[in-house]
């Protein structure tokens, strides 16, 4: 498939072909072209496909010999814009019979310390919405508390573990919030109600929710560009960030190949 982005607006456009390949075929979400071209420099290393992408050209990455088929996807800040922008584009390969397999949210993050220091990786095998409930005075609810929806969404085991392995990242629940953690109350409240958590970034949960209503499996990765807590812009290091997220892309291309049967057999109404 052959795609257009649209920078801050994630549209897609274009034709997907009839024949389909016989590799899996990957949606990839981001939020922001730094992010999209550091995933792009990573697949179009040695071990991936050819291709990386420009900001007005093709963003889809062809595969050959089984290999995955994987499109690029900016879709713009929030957890709204990620569940918008990834719902159209599975549309538009719904309608031009050409459905993806796997979903995945990619970019970077802040990291709970000491768990996921700056610079490192984080490979999500739970995906929560942080912030989607009601404040009450014992505490915050979840929507599922209240009776509404939900709030997480698991990844596939095999395919989190797998790629963490590849990458040497660590595996953990990852946080979607609305507004950036910048003390360190909130930081200490969100670790209280969520423990184990590795990181907090805004789009995984609207990539998510978009692939739920597919039936497809979601995947989320993060490179760890600050520490959550007091918001310190001297601490971040999103160049470092982009490169490890540049890194881990370039274990992916061979770890989804291998990992195919998990996707042909993945239960599209679980």
């Amino acid at each position: 498939m052959v795609v257009q982005v649209q920078e801050g607006l994630g549209r897609l456009t274009g034709t997907a072909p009839r024949t389909r390949p016989p590799g899996p075929r990957v949606l990839i979400a981001t939020a922001v072209p730094a992010e999209r071209d550091a995933v792009a420099s990573g697949l179009s290393a040695p071990s991936g496909p050819a291709g990386p992408s420009s900001d007005s050209g093709p963003s889809g990455l062809p595969g050959g010999d089984g290999a995955p088929v994987v499109d690029l996807l900016v879709a713009g800040v929030g957890p709204a814009a990620a569940a918008a922008a990834t719902g159209r584009a599975l549309a538009l390969a719904a309608a031009a019979d050409a459905p993806y397999d796997l979903v995945v949210s990619a970019g970077i993050g802040g990291g709970f310390q000491p768990g996921a220091p700056v610079g490192s990786l984080v490979v999500a095998d739970a995906v929560t919405a942080a912030d989607l409930g009601a404040e009450t005075p014992d505490g915050f609810l979840p929507v599922t508390d209240l009776g509404f929806g939900r709030v997480t969404h698991l990844p596939p085991p095999a395919l989190v573990s797998a790629l963490a392995a590849a990458a040497g990242a660590a595996v953990g629940p990852v946080l979607t919030v609305s507004t950036v953690t910048g003390s360190a109350a909130r930081a200490d409240a969100l670790r209280a109600r969520h423990p184990g958590v590795l990181a907090e970034a805004m789009e995984g949960f609207g990539v998510a929710e978009a692939a739920a209503l597919y039936g497809l499996p979601v995947l989320e990765v993060r490179a760890v560009s600050n520490p959550v807590g007091p918001r310190d812009r001297d601490a971040w290091r999103i160049g470092a960030a982009l490169a490890a997220l540049t890194g881990a892309f370039g274990k992916f291309t061979p770890v989804i190949g291998k990992l195919a049967p998990v996707l042909e057999s993945w239960n599209r109404h679980d």
